[in-house]
């Protein structure tokens, strides 16, 4: 991934691969740990943190099926082994999609 300073709302769901409109509520229902910055035209802009509780809110949401309320409860209590879980998930996304390119250049 390619390391910006702030990344659009359509950057994030590019890379949650998730819509638009989802990442907007997950920012709008995540507040306390979701702060985007806005441009001169008033678009979102998220940082790499904001990605990072994104990430952690997709892990806890859409892998582990927690509603929203559980996930914000989670991180605020103690996010340290979402945050190591995630990392982890990333890590293995990359070797999967290096192993696929190997694979096709065989």
């Amino acid at each position: 991934m390619e390391r910006k300073v702030y990344y659009t709302i359509g950057d994030v769901a590019g890379i949650l691969g998730e819509s638009v409109s989802l990442v907007r509520f997950w920012s709008n229902s995540f507040p306390m740990f979701i702060r985007p910055v806005r441009n001169a035209k008033g678009n979102r802009l998220y940082s790499s943190a904001d990605i990072d509780t994104f990430r952690q809110i997709h892990y806890l949401v859409r892998d582990c099926g927690m509603t929203l309320e559980g996930a914000a409860r989670h991180i605020r209590e103690d996010r340290r082994p979402v945050e190591s879980r995630v990392k982890a998930i990333g890590i293995l996304k990359d070797i999967k999609r290096q192993l696929e390119e190997v694979r096709k250049e065989l």
